[in-house]
């Protein structure tokens, strides 16, 4: 039975129509929304001529610059949610297969995953970011360090705060006990919305050594 099952084309995700063997049939992969193609080179939030932000010109964040696939809208959330909360776990090493094409091939030295707290990570089971740094990983034949950043403090979601009130929010939530002195660290999550978390984390690896720090994203949420 189970090799007829292996046969049998799958289901798109998003429409339910077939898909052969991929997760999404080629409608809605090309539905996927595309990021603006002029970016601020810091933060990845869109700007007219690709200069940098008002945000980063006025306090530039710890990390250097954000590789992301998509816009964080619909229909990918509909995917990052079907990770998070259905377990489709193969969808991250979706996500890191083509996180890989899209980050330079030997500018960093060592993966981090942006880590969830113990208790979040009891309750959901996993953590999205350390599966997408999995395969990523992989593809790019680089360490995936897990020891090194840890949540010590769980906080209110970030989702549900003003986005004044989200730097504070994280500030502290995170500690690092190696030194990462001479590291090129790139820092994985599934998605960045106002940088506040990405820039805490990025902050606390600086302290500890890191030298350059780029994140990597499956999806950068845009303002407007």
């Amino acid at each position: 039975m189970r090799v007829w099952q292996g046969l049998l084309p799958n289901n798109c995700l998003l429409c339910a129509g077939l898909a052969g063997d991929a997760f999404l049939c080629p409608d809605c992969q090309n539905d996927l929304p595309a990021l603006p193609a002029k970016q601020c080179p810091c933060c990845g939030e869109q700007t007219t001529h690709g200069e940098r932000c008002g945000a980063c010109l006025k306090q530039a964040p710890h990390f250097a610059g954000v590789y992301a696939l998509y816009r964080y809208t619909f229909p990918l959330d509909r995917l990052i949610q079907a990770l998070k909360y259905q377990h489709r776990l193969p969808l991250a090493a979706w996500f890191g297969r083509q996180l890989a094409e899209l980050v330079p091939a030997g500018e960093h030295n060592r993966i981090v995953p942006l880590p969830l707290h113990p208790s979040r990570l009891r309750e959901r089971g996993f953590n999205q970011a350390m599966e997408i740094a999995r395969t990523l990983g992989r593809c790019l034949n680089l360490p995936v360090d897990h020891d090194s950043l840890q949540r010590c403090r769980a906080t209110p979601p970030q989702a549900g705060l003003p986005l004044k009130d989200r730097h504070g929010n994280v500030r502290g939530a995170f500690a690092c006990g190696n030194d990462l002195s001479g590291c090129s660290i790139l820092l994985v999550d599934d998605v960045l919305t106002s940088g506040a978390t990405a820039d805490e984390c990025a902050r606390v690896l600086a302290l500890h050594g890191a030298t350059s720090i780029h994140v990597a994203v499956v999806g950068r949420a845009l303002k407007g």
